[in-house]
């Protein structure tokens, strides 16, 4: 009875303990994958500014996608999301306090998220690529990245490189459009 009686506390006690770290973990992780906390670094603040100017914040769906929808893989896929999540974290940290920062080159930066994104990292969000009604090339264009011909890989960033983090002189909102139009209205431009 006694080896019974130990083994439940040791459990409740393990739930206990397990909980508030598991909140605090995850609480951590959400308020830490926001743009405004990205670009609190001096080294970032520039590449949080271009975004805010890219098509990935004004477009005409009214869709925003931030840093973890790009940099971070889907939180469905919870360890490879906290481990990457975490690994940037610690990288970001250090070369900020160590003066690594100072060192920090936005078009090297660049190359070399464009050379390791992936196209899993896009296709969260554009996973509807093949069906661009009236605009045939780029559908034989997307079919070429989605069905690698001849071991030939093609990724999304081949084409679509500067759409997010490029310095703009100003800021250009487009405004909020419904998807589709009631047949036999008058075309008011919405």
């Amino acid at each position: 009875m006694e080896r019974k009686t130990k083994s439940i506390l040791l459990v409740l006690f393990g739930i206990l303990i397990a909980f508030p770290i598991f909140s605090m973990t995850y609480y951590t992780m959400v308020r830490t994958s926001t743009p405004e906390f990205c670009g609190s670094c001096h080294e970032i603040r520039p590449a949080v500014m271009a975004w805010k100017s890219s098509t990935h914040v004004n477009n005409a769906q009214g869709f925003v996608a931030d840093c973890m929808d790009c940099h971070l893989p889907a939180p469905q896929d919870t360890v490879d999301f906290f481990f990457t999540k975490t690994m940037h974290g610690m990288k970001d940290v250090f070369a900020h306090f160590t003066g690594g920062a100072e060192d920090y080159d936005r078009a090297v930066m660049r190359e070399r998220i464009w050379a390791t994104m992936k196209n899993d990292q896009c296709m969260k969000c554009h996973r509807n690529i093949l069906h661009l009604p009236g605009k045939r090339g780029a559908m034989l264009a997307h079919r070429r990245v989605l069905y690698a011909e001849n071991g030939q890989e093609y990724r999304c960033t081949d084409c679509h490189r500067h759409l997010v983090h490029n310095d703009r002189q100003f800021f250009e909102y487009k405004q909020f459009r419904a998807p589709y139009r009631a047949e036999g209205l008058p075309n008011l431009g919405i």
